[in-house]
């Protein structure tokens, strides 16, 4: 049964940032790092008005805040309790099961297809090899939390690395390279976004029409060569992308 979270705040009263958005931004951390585990029960809006000594508007706004993200939610008879954290991925050479495990989200994988294929003209112009060609396409269903995240579409030029499903439920595909000598260098990489079929929808645990994100990447070893191709969708309800954007002198 979920327990109510012990939880710590430090607020600054002298800042022009209003205390229900300082409260929620620590909530969210507090989510984002595990603190609060999917499950958790938050004290009543009273007893953490009381604590902190702020309102109870303050504090259901800052709830209320976390609510319309997804992050909470209020059951009647149980009170307010964490649904899950959004995953935020920095924008950089890693893989999301190294990420999740970093992040203390408990990644698991579940393969929907492990098989040779021909080449498809855009796997082949992004792998380097001719259209028709054989190549290995993997495709899993990636979870946190017991929660599915992101499908994952992988194609790989034939004989670059030794798989098998149970290898591939176990750890993440750029572990598995680095383990058999392969040094990734650098990658393109395009990010967009668009509506869930009913398939993907049913797949990823969100309603059809749903908003996705989409990613696909060529990554290239230090010889140069293309080593991975891959288009992988994730919750946007879930998953953000971080970005460090900075000025040209």
């Amino acid at each position: 049964m979920a327990k109510h979270q012990p939880l710590q705040f430090s607020l600054d009263r002298s800042s022009p940032v209003p205390l229900y958005f300082q409260l929620s931004q620590q909530l969210e951390a507090a989510i984002e790092r595990g603190e609060l585990a999917p499950g958790s029960l938050l004290g009543n809006e009273i007893d953490l008005a009381g604590r902190l000594g702020l309102s109870r508007p303050t504090v259901r706004q800052a709830i209320q805040s976390l609510v319309d993200k997804g992050l909470l939610v209020r059951r009647r008879g149980v009170g307010t309790q964490v649904v899950h954290s959004q995953v935020r991925r920095p924008l950089e050479l890693s893989s999301l099961y190294d990420d999740l495990e970093a992040a203390g989200q408990k990644p698991a994988t579940r393969v929907l297809h492990h098989t040779v294929e021909p080449a498809t003209a855009e796997v082949a112009a992004a792998l380097g090899v001719t259209e028709g060609a054989d190549v290995v396409l993997v495709e899993r269903l990636r979870l946190a939390h017991g929660e599915p995240m992101a499908r994952l579409r992988n194609h790989l030029p034939v004989g670059l690395l030794d798989l098998d499903r149970d290898t591939l439920e176990n750890t993440g595909l750029y572990r598995l390279m680095r383990i058999a000598g392969i040094t990734l260098h650098s990658a393109r990489q395009s990010i967009g976004a668009r509506a869930a079929t009913a398939a993907e929808a049913e797949l990823l645990a969100e309603p059809e029409g749903a908003p996705l994100l989409t990613m696909e990447r060529m990554t290239f070893d230090d010889t140069g060569r293309a080593v991975e191709f891959g288009s992988h969708l994730y919750r946007a309800s879930r998953y953000a992308f971080d970005f460090q954007l900075l000025a040209r002198p």
